[in-house]
């Protein structure tokens, strides 16, 4: 074989190699002269799109790409790429019924365009217009394209319904992650089958109450969602010199103040600040501080977009959970201890400051200890204490701490010099156990390596406040002796007929002579910390 021939072969190899990874891209329409003419042409260019989608990140045209490109192709090659939505060639029940969905998405926590919204109302225009010779009847890519938009968009929901679309965290708690393919076959067929739509897809939502309240209450947010744009107001870090012109301006906007034209003066600019404060349930002191400005820059578009990422964390936990178990919530202060699906306890919660954030987790409790000591972790030690001792020596014994070496013996603070350290010290710091221990009288033990627990604290009217981002990362609980004897009475329940249980009366015995116990706890009581921003009340939203 010559030269020539050798380069003529590597030429047609390659050639041919490119013909087979560039799929033909489909043409922009393709009128049919009879239905059975149109019926063929459907069928080749529903493969040949699908073919060309491969190729290109799931493009069919120049505005519309498949999200779920392999699940499609896998729905039409069982078919023998026949049409499933538009079968007949005629825009059925079951496609109005998944546009429809789609149109009311949003009532479902969800963004109808993620599912080709905009395409597909063109489309359904394009289809039922009724042209002369109903040219648009006739395309066989636009229906063929409608087939594809309709199919993806049927197992994306498939998929934000089911799993969300949210990342999978460190608390995560589902254990079907991900969804085998013949899991969305499977919900298709089903549709398909029945010829009904909704009932497949409520199926795959969480039964969880939370989940169920937040999304009954949805329509009453939407109703009375004001989607304008609205004036942005700086932070007063900022140090704007507009800062007043923009705040009155905002409030204008939302009419808690009556005019914008001519500047406000102080006064009425508080009486505008205290409107809003109290419609939004915060502390009213008409100071346009840092959380009043963020809630004034918070838009009804930025609530919709909680409500979705809310809805979606429910879809993170298991479909069941446990018979009991405590529920923190950290945004909305507050914990709930459930059992048999029945709100037993609400109590108020003290949480971490921002620098010092409670973490999201999953545990159980252990065990329970009566006038706890605190040993106080390192990292507030490096951050508070060693700078304040420093300072002062004196400073541990005003707070009651005490210091200890590793030998578990006292050590006087006077002694120490304190400026060899910087970051630690080889001592710890603890607080003895009494009504003035920051602990309070009881701790809530579970595992988890934070170290962080629920108890009470010494500094009980600090649950009167409406913000509680207060604490070092562990939860203080307001209604901690309803949780503690909760406890301890499910664990005695099989022990005694009537009446308080000897560990109940144990418990009531330490609290009141003060002594420091540990009460081991046999039925471990799950517990959830978790970051939920809003929820469902009454039939409405509260954020």
């Amino acid at each position: 074989m010559n030269r020539k021939t050798v380069f003529l072969s590597l030429l047609l190899s390659l050639f041919l190699f490119s013909a087979c990874n560039n799929p033909v891209r489909p043409p922009a329409t393709d009128i049919a002269a009879t239905p059975e003419e149109l019926g063929k042409k459907i069928t080749e260019h529903l493969q040949q799109s699908l073919e060309f989608a491969a190729g290109n990140d799931g493009r069919i045209d120049d505005t519309v790409s498949l999200a779920l490109t392999i699940l499609v192709q896998q729905a039409y090659d069982n078919t023998q790429f026949s049409p499933v939505w538009t079968a007949g060639q005629d825009w059925g029940p079951l496609a109005d019924s998944l546009l429809h969905f789609i149109s009311n998405g949003r009532l479902y926590g969800l963004y109808p365009d993620d599912y080709h919204l905009p395409a597909l109302l063109a489309a359904q225009e394009k289809i039922r217009r009724d042209s002369l010779g109903r040219r648009d009847r006739k395309d066989a890519v636009l229906w063929a394209h409608t087939e594809l938009m309709l199919t993806d968009a049927f197992f994306h929901l498939v998929k934000d319904l089911k799993l969300g679309r949210l990342p999978q965290d460190s608390v995560t708690l589902r254990k079907d992650s991900v969804l085998p393919d013949e899991f969305y076959q499977e919900q298709l067929a089903r549709t398909l089958q029945g010829r009904a739509l909704v009932p497949v897809l409520a199926a795959l939502e969480p039964a969880h109450q939370g989940y169920r309240r937040l999304k009954a209450a949805i329509p009453a947010f939407l109703d009375s969602a004001d989607n304008r744009t609205f004036t942005r107001v700086p932070a007063p870090s900022q140090r704007s010199p507009d800062f007043k012109t923009l705040l009155q301006k905002r409030l204008f906007e939302s009419g808690f103040i009556t005019f914008d034209s001519t500047a406000a003066d102080s006064a009425q600019l508080a009486e505008a600040v205290k409107k809003f404060q109290r419609s939004q349930g915060i502390t009213i002191d008409g100071k346009a501080g840092d959380a009043t400005v963020r809630m004034l820059n918070v838009t009804d578009r930025d609530r919709f977009a909680r409500i979705a990422i809310t809805l979606d964390r429910y879809k993170l936990l298991p479909e069941q959970l446990p018979s009991r178990y405590v529920w923190v919530n950290l945004p909305g202060f507050y914990m709930n201890f459930w059992e048999n699906d029945t709100l037993q306890l609400v109590s108020k919660i003290i949480c971490g400051k921002p620098a010092t954030r409670t973490p999201l987790l999953n545990s159980a409790i252990s065990e329970l200890v009566t006038y706890p000591q605190w040993t106080v972790p390192q990292s507030i030690i490096a951050k508070e204490i060693l700078p304040a001792v420093k300072k002062d020596p004196g400073y541990l014994a005003r707070k009651g701490f005490s210091l200890v070496n590793a030998k578990g013996e006292e050590v006087d603070p006077f002694t120490v010099d304190w400026s060899k350290y910087s970051k630690g010290i080889p001592y710890r710091v603890v607080q003895g156990s009494g009504d003035a221990n920051a602990l309070g009288v009881l701790k809530f033990n579970f595992p988890n390596k934070y170290a962080v627990y629920l108890h009470d604290t010494n500094q009980r009217s600090l649950f009167a406040l409406t913000t509680r981002t207060l604490s070092h990362g562990c939860v203080r609980v307001q209604d901690w002796q309803k949780l503690a004897y909760s406890i301890v009475r499910y664990d005695n329940r099989d022990r005694v007929e009537e009446g308080p249980s000897p560990s109940e009366d144990s418990l009531t015995s330490w609290l009141s002579r003060k002594e420091k116990h540990s009460i081991p706890v046999r039925n471990r009581l799950p517990v959830y910390i978790r970051y939920f921003t809003c929820e469902g009340k009454n039939g409405r939203v509260t954020f």
